[in-house]
């Protein structure tokens, strides 16, 4: 079989703490003869696999080295510090990077936030991971600032989270490679800009069936309005000044004909002499 003849399928890599459910059910509604494979991928090795041809595009965080990667920014995480339930942080709604001031705040390898000077005091050494730093914190060796979405990722019964302000904060993007935007990535672009499939780019779109005329037609039958079916019997005939069908003649009508004969005096007859 060669290329050509090969069934399409788009592989699509994302970062821990995101969840492409939401967009992968729309493109299996949509594109259901294009099979999608999810690839999980650390935050730093996303990259190059996309580089390798590993993935089709993928879920990642920003920054994105734009020379050769293209990236559409989705949106903005809040920040937490991950705490043991017991801590005396856990007492209050949020925090800041001055509350942390005596603390120790581990700092994992892979971390993702752009952090100009940390808060807290460094810990001996650096966990290689996320989720070795929270192991970590449950044995009560520091606290963790990380994307709220890795905080729920990483939920342990001994453990909460509080919102940190003054932090920097995570960003996830859509990226591919520049160079093989083909048809396919853009589908699944316009699926997370929320295209409808109408608009979406990249595939021919079934057309409704009928032409907009007909369409228009069924709606609008004319401009005055659905017109309604004459009463039985009524149909053809001009109506009197009452409104009712003229043709009718009343309980007392003479000669067939309704109403009092033009010409006629009203009131009581008089008897004759």
């Amino acid at each position: 079989m060669t290329d050509s003849q090969a069934t399409p399928s788009f592989r699509l890599a994302y970062v821990p703490g995101v969840t492409p459910t939401k967009w992968v059910r729309i493109w299996n509604e949509r594109l259901p003869d294009v099979p999608l494979t999810l690839v999980a991928v650390s935050p730093g090795e996303a990259f190059e696999l996309l580089r390798d041809g590993g993935a089709d595009a993928g879920f990642v965080r920003l920054p994105v080295d734009r020379t050769d990667l293209s990236a559409i920014p989705l949106y903005t995480e809040t920040t937490v510090v991950v705490i043991p339930k017991d801590h005396v942080i856990a007492a209050v709604d949020e925090v800041t990077a001055e509350d942390l001031a005596d603390e120790i705040l581990l700092h994992p390898l892979d971390d993702t936030l752009p952090w100009e000077s940390l808060p807290g005091q460094p810990a001996n050494e650096r966990p290689a991971t996320t989720a070795d730093a929270i192991e970590l914190v449950a044995a009560g060796i520091g606290v963790l600032a990380v994307p709220q979405s890795l905080a729920r990722l990483h939920h342990r019964k001994d453990l909460t989270y509080r919102p940190l302000t003054e932090a920097p904060e995570s960003r996830v993007a859509l990226s591919w490679p520049e160079d093989a935007t083909t048809d396919l990535v853009e589908d699944f672009i316009g699926i997370v800009r929320g295209r409808t499939v109408n608009s979406s780019r990249g595939r021919s779109q079934t057309p409704a069936t009928g032409s907009a005329s007909d369409q228009s037609k069924r709606k609008s039958p004319d401009k005055g309005g659905a017109r309604r079916k004459p009463a039985a019997g009524t149909a053809g005939k001009p109506a009197g000044k009452s409104g009712k069908p003229a043709g009718k003649a009343g309980k007392n009508a003479r000669g067939g004909s309704g109403g009092t004969p033009k010409g006629a005096k009203r009131g009581k007859p008089r008897r004759r002499p």
